[in-house]
């Protein structure tokens, strides 16, 4: 009778870390592809930044002088952007740091030419131009609303992965920790302004 007992007991426990082990595994699985589709809304904004830079050159091409190396710039930023590709899943902070940097490049390079578009005031007037510069700017707010989201929806898969019981398997199953976005360096720093 004892050992019947036994049986049960250890039979329930089997039972309940089964049931346990399966709800958690589903559950990462389910956060995984979370950060997936966040990963893939935060792509397609900057590819929607790089649909919108030729159709910018080539409006800005056509002001009379305007500044070669400040389009090739602008074009060379835009080419390195879109060669850089991270798989999500395997992505590590130094990849994602990566990514971060060749979109800086570009975002560096579409406020030069901004500026020195200012120095147009026939491009200024152009319909084309301002309309290609509402869309960046609206462009650039989605940019930063994904990465945001992007954020929150690694911060809730990395929680799981990280407490405990769901930590045991996690580690069980092969989930790890994501990478997210982080402040670029430079923002750490108070801008200067200086009244001259």
């Amino acid at each position: 009778m004892r050992s019947l007992i036994t049986v049960a007991v250890v039979g329930g426990l089997l039972l309940i870390l089964l049931v346990n082990g399966c709800s958690n595994y589903n559950a990462f699985v389910g956060m995984e592809e979370d950060v997936e589709n966040a990963w893939g809304k935060v792509q397609s904004a900057y590819q929607r930044r790089a649909d919108l830079i030729p159709n910018l050159v080539e409006t800005v091409k056509g002001a009379a002088d305007f500044e070669k190396e400040t389009l090739e710039a602008l074009v060379n930023a835009r080419a390195r952007a879109t060669s850089v590709n991270i798989d999500v899943s395997k992505a590590t902070p130094e990849q994602l740091k990566q990514f971060q940097e060749a979109q800086s490049g570009v975002t560096s390079a579409l406020s030069r030419l901004l500026v020195v578009s200012e120095n147009y005031p026939q491009l200024r007037a152009s319909d084309n131009f301002r309309e290609l510069q509402s869309q960046l700017e609206g462009t650039e707010n989605r940019i930063k609303v994904e990465r945001d989201k992007f954020n929150d929806v690694v911060t809730a898969y990395n929680k799981r992965v990280r407490r405990f019981p769901a930590s045991f398997y996690a580690g069980m199953f092969g989930f790890s920790q994501k990478a997210q976005f982080e402040a670029e360096a430079s923002s750490q720093e108070a801008p200067k302004v200086n009244f001259k």
